[in-house]
């Protein structure tokens, strides 16, 4: 389950955070995650549930939903796409996915 290493790695850098601030404690922690990540959304709530403690024992989890995106490097079109491997609705042709993945140049 990678979504408990995702969390720890986002509390750890949230503590870091809030300690370098001066915060008393964390209230909420922001994740945009791409459709296309495979991350499991119910599994992030849950580790994050399961991880939280000390500043950010009462944080709230809000996950922003990144749509997957492909363009077209021949027709130029732009869709919504629901996996990695996808063909233009337009004229067939594999698309360049840009957004709802996990690496920078899927966000």
């Amino acid at each position: 389950m990678h979504e408990m290493t995702i969390v720890a790695n986002v509390l750890e850098i949230a503590h870091r955070q809030a300690a370098g601030a001066g915060a008393a404690r964390i209230n909420r922690v922001v994740l945009e995650v791409g459709r296309l990540a495979g991350v499991e959304l119910d599994a992030l709530r849950f580790c994050f549930d399961a991880a939280r403690g000390g500043l950010s024992a009462a944080a709230a989890l809000e996950i922003r939903d990144v749509p997957g995106r492909g363009r077209c490097p021949n027709c130029n079109g732009t869709q919504d796409v629901v996996e990695l491997a996808a063909v233009c609705d337009a004229c067939g042709n594999v698309l360049d996915i840009s957004g709802g993945g996990n690496c920078a140049c899927c966000r």
